[in-house]
């Protein structure tokens, strides 16, 4: 039968939705240009009104059978919206579902915003009392009362149900979990008032899981840095070192790298990724590359834009394109880096093995999921010409993002083949080939080392045979 409904047409019903995503993108926070969205009491209740309208419409169109193909044709037409490349990711779950309970959808958009700003918060809790008190006063002569004694049972109402480690157990799923049904239930009763106090519970819930994580990569960030300022304990006596490096097979014990200096490059390459700015670029890269390819380049075509002549803003940009390429394995990074033990082999032997290791590696471009590779291939472009840019980035990130597989990895290793040698006579990072001594304790020889904890010795890490 298609579209049935009398009361509008279909084609006006996606006019109106889509007028609602542009309502929802700017609940979020943010306007299309990247400004804050300003939002004061009067203007949430218009949004609140639209949320009205939707549940309404669905109450209908679900009270009988008869308009259940209605509903078929504009899941089908929300599902035809949704699939544009163009169209938000967050609002990806929008269907007859989520409309149904619009209220609640669009609540989680008003007290999901970073930062929650203290006006937004006032004029959202104001125009949130000022609809449920409006509601109120058309069955009740006392509303303010009844409203009063509404908001006291709204507790034990909402059966918000306290789950170990703080987090909160909701009393209705979130509109991103709702599947589309055949035919949608009976809105809920729920006031404006029992949604803002569910989403804001679950909101302090998250933050608090936030700051527990943050004060554990403090004390872990605390602890890392205090490793690294300690000489060898006994463990690493200097006999006990001597017979480690026995097995070295080329160069003396004076070529090795000293425990000392080695555990200043753990520890401080650790440091990098467990530094809060690093967290929240991983976080931010992990939200930029969920979008599809066409949406991020956008992103990073106007950041370049915006990049020319800024080489700390170029290096910055190339950074969030290297994290992207590491945040579906961050949690196996970090262990092994963790479990990383000092060895008895020269840096000169690392890089032999690294340059055999590379030529027997099986990993191949296909092992690496399709975002990876399109992030590389845009990183390759951007790089033209350019790739001194990475050597102003943290050595442990290059050394972890570009697989083994990739041009760009050859490229970078064919500049530490020639830093090695002493053959280049641009940028010099260590005197060492200069004065005829074996790199131990230079920062070439620290991106060897590197390039060997990860490529050799955690080849199943970059090989995407470990992903989080």
């Amino acid at each position: 039968m298609g579209w049935n409904y009398a009361d509008i047409s279909l084609e006006e019903m996606m006019k109106l939705i889509k007028g609602f995503v542009d309502v929802l993108i700017l609940a979020s926070g943010y306007q299309s240009s990247g400004l804050p969205a300003h939002w004061d009491a009067h203007n949430i209740k218009k949004a609140f009104h639209w949320a009205l309208f939707f549940e309404n419409v669905f109450r209908q169109l679900s009270s009988t059978d008869v308009y259940l193909d209605s509903l078929k044709e504009l899941d089908a037409a929300l599902n035809e919206m949704t699939s544009n490349p163009s169209f938000p990711q967050g609002l990806l779950h929008l269907s007859c579902a989520t409309l149904s309970r619009a209220r609640a959808f669009v609540s989680e958009h008003f007290i999901h915003p970073l930062p929650l700003r203290d006006a937004h918060l006032s004029a959202y809790l104001r125009a949130t009392v000022e609809m449920d008190l409006n509601e109120l006063s058309k069955i009740e002569d006392d509303c303010l009362n009844m409203y009063l004694q509404k908001l006291m049972l709204l507790d034990s109402s909402l059966n918000l149900v306290q789950e170990p480690k703080g987090f909160v157990k909701d009393s209705f799923k979130s509109s991103s979990d709702v599947a589309p049904p055949k035919k949608i239930e009976k809105c809920t009763t729920d006031d404006f008032t029992a949604f803002a106090v569910q989403g804001l519970s679950k909101r302090q819930s998250a933050l608090s899981c936030i700051s527990t994580i943050k004060t554990g990569l403090d004390v872990l960030s605390t602890a890392v840095k205090h490793s690294s300022w300690t000489e060898p304990d006994n463990s690493f006596s200097e006999e006990h070192l001597k017979q480690e490096r026995a097995p070295a097979l080329m160069g003396g014990e004076d070529d090795l790298v000293d425990f000392v200096t080695w555990n200043c490059w753990k520890s401080r390459n650790f440091l990098y990724f467990l530094d809060m700015r690093t967290v929240r670029l991983v976080s931010g890269a992990s939200m930029i590359f969920s979008a599809p390819k066409c949406q991020w380049v956008q992103i990073f075509e106007r950041l370049h834009l915006s990049a020319e002549g800024s080489d700390d803003d170029l290096s910055e940009m190339i950074e969030l394109l290297l994290l992207g390429c590491i945040g579906s394995k961050w949690s196996c990074l970090i262990e092994h880096f963790m479990s990383i033990s000092y060895d008895s082999l020269t840096i000169s032997k690392q890089y032999y093995e690294l340059c055999q290791g590379i030529q027997h590696f099986h990993s191949k471009e296909e092992m690496m999921n399709l975002k990876e590779t399109c992030i590389l291939e845009y990183l390759i472009e951007l790089l033209s010409g350019r790739l001194h840019q990475l050597w102003k980035l943290p050595p442990a990130l290059i050394s972890v993002a570009i697989p083994s597989w990739s041009p760009l990895f050859r490229l970078y290793l064919s500049e530490i083949e020639t830093h090695f040698k002493g053959d280049t006579l641009t940028m010099r990072f260590c005197s060492c080939s200069q004065d005829g001594k074996e790199h131990k304790n230079c920062e070439l020889a620290e991106r060897i080392w590197l390039l060997y904890i990860f490529h050799i010795y955690g080849s199943h890490l970059m090989s995407g045979a470990i992903s989080a």
